[in-house]
């Protein structure tokens, strides 16, 4: 059980939570739930010990298992020594027996190795190294990468041997941090039955709609400056949330209307003969007395692209045979398809596979070695690049609002203030610097720009990173709603589903082209 003791956290004058007091119990998988902002990773890193609370407690069990983000302290292991660290009681134990056998054998040498494997044995040490490949083999880190140094691997391996370092060794507890960020679709849904099977406590905090109800029995939602715990999933979460919020709000009139009757009546009577009625309506007013709703921190981002001014031809995009590799390694070869006017295609595959490549070479942001791209007639076409730096250099000194009005000069401010309020750029936050804007303030203001222009045609990479579950499903519904031609590539199978009924699927076969949604084509696979 992992419990929280009236904890408090302050940064500046701002208040994260307040006196929170909350117990997580075994057997449970929680969802940490809040908007951007609003102190899910704080919260579990205080329970990690990492950052210290303004006031209060926690209570943890022995063995807890968090998903770290140092990748650079484990760079000199090898990968699958790296998992195995997961159980520190067992890797100082295997790290000193390996120390002593260097030494000259004594009785006090020998005696100690006793002890460590009787350590080693209690932590299933025997068995670890198949343990640990079991998990890299699950997260779909091939056997080859499991010896070589962990700076050898891709960032994306990096992290997900960090995931598999806080799954070792049958913790108690478990405090996983976006744990999906680094996966596959594939990958996603492993972890997913591996959560399902664990039977300690389990705190997630995800950006990912679709893993949230997958996953978790019950949400931990961060608002009103404290932690409210409800039973079900996300969505079950939403729906009870509501429901108390407009039950609060109805209790909240209906005193207002009680209060304002007892006044009328003591403003009619306060100076007649019926001075006992009215000091009992006097003491009523005082009972009834509304006390303030807290205001909900969920804000919701408004994405609507604007109407294409002029629609794009019949074919959108027109691809013949491209082809790209780099070195040895043949990302796309001979692929060819005609993108309509009107498609939602959505592009998915396993990390490293060719997704972003391809998306490169449809926006023209990357030639191909053979082949062509052929836009089509009035194509007006906006990118959404996944490494926000290829779209805004943070090494300028430039104002947020300044930046916006570069990409449509003739625009009034009052429009550039309008679509930065919808992507919650209000009031001083429109002038903020672009160098100091978080993750998910960059990828708004990216879509602020989108928002500005009449593009009839998108393409999109991992839109959704760095956005809250508010904001993905705001860009699920934008999407759906938009009139021209997007290609999204994303592992969120919720805005996927929303925004696609075309799939187009890389892996190590080819690529694949689906007429229908995500669901059907995994229903059509399986």
């Amino acid at each position: 059980m992992i419990v929280l003791d009236k904890i408090s956290k302050k940064i500046g004058t701002r208040i994260l939570f307040d006196d929170v007091c909350a117990a997580f119990n075994p057997g449970n998988r929680y969802g940490l739930t809040g908007p951007n902002g609003a102190g899910k990773s704080t919260l579990l890193k205080i329970m990690m010990g990492t950052v210290d609370a303004s006031s209060g407690s926690v209570s943890l069990p022995k063995k807890v298992g968090f998903l770290r983000q140092n990748i650079e302290e484990f760079k000199d292991n090898r990968a699958i020594d790296a998992v195995i660290i997961g159980n520190e009681r067992l890797w100082e134990a295997l790290v000193e027996r390996d120390m002593l056998y260097e030494k000259e054998m004594t009785d006090e040498i020998g005696m100690r190795l006793g002890d460590i494997e009787e350590v080693i044995a209690d932590e299933d040490g025997y068995s670890a190294e198949s343990d640990a490949e079991m998990l890299l083999c699950g997260m779909g880190i091939d056997i080859e990468f499991h010896e070589k140094k962990m700076h050898e691997l891709p960032s994306d391996l990096q992290f997900r041997v960090l995931l598999c370092q806080a799954l070792f060794g049958d913790p108690e507890a478990l405090l996983l941090d976006e744990p999906t960020n680094h996966l596959d679709l594939e990958s996603i849904g492993w972890l997913e039955n591996f959560l399902h099977n664990y039977t300690g406590t389990l705190i997630v905090v995800s950006h990912d709609r679709h893993f949230l109800n997958a996953v978790t029995t019950h949400i931990a939602d961060i608002d009103y400056d404290t932690i409210i715990n409800y039973t079900g999933n996300y969505d079950e979460m939403l729906v009870a949330k509501t429901a108390v919020r407009a039950r609060a709000e109805s209790e909240a009139k209906s005193k207002e209307k009680k209060i304002a009757q007892l006044k009328d009546f003591v403003s009619r009577f306060g100076a007649g003969t019926r001075a006992s009625q009215v000091q009992s309506r006097v003491r009523q007013i005082h009972r009834l007395q509304p006390q303030e709703l807290k205001k909900s921190n969920i804000q919701r981002p408004y994405i609507r692209f604007t109407p294409p001014e002029k629609p794009s031809g019949k074919i959108a995009l027109k691809v013949e045979k491209i082809s790209k590799s780099f070195g040895e390694n043949h990302v796309i070869k001979d692929f060819s398809i005609e993108i309509m006017r009107g498609d939602k295609i959505a592009v998915i595959g396993t990390n490293g596979i060719g997704k972003t490549t391809l998306l490169k070479m449809l926006a023209g942001e990357l030639e191909p070695d053979s082949g062509k791209v052929e836009r089509g007639h009035q194509l007006e076409l906006g990118y959404f690049p996944q490494n926000h730096e290829d779209f805004i250099d943070k090494s300028e000194k430039i104002q947020a609002f300044d930046w916006l009005k570069r990409h449509k000069s003739n625009a009034y401010d009052q429009e550039i203030r309008g679509v930065m309020g919808k992507m919650l750029f209000g009031g001083d936050d429109a002038f903020k610097e672009i160098s100091k804007l978080s993750g998910g303030e960059t990828c708004r203001l990216i879509f602020a720009a989108l928002l500005l222009n009449p593009y009839n045609t998108l393409i999109l990479d991992e839109p959704n990173n760095h956005l809250d579950l508010e904001a993905v499903s705001a860009l699920g519904w934008g999407l759906s709603e938009f009139q021209g031609t997007c290609v999204t590539a994303s592992h969120d199978r919720d805005l996927i589903n929303e925004a696609a009924t075309k799939i187009i699927s890389l892996s190590n076969e080819g690529i694949e082209v689906f007429d229908g949604t995500l669901d059907e084509f995994l229903a059509a696979k399986a």
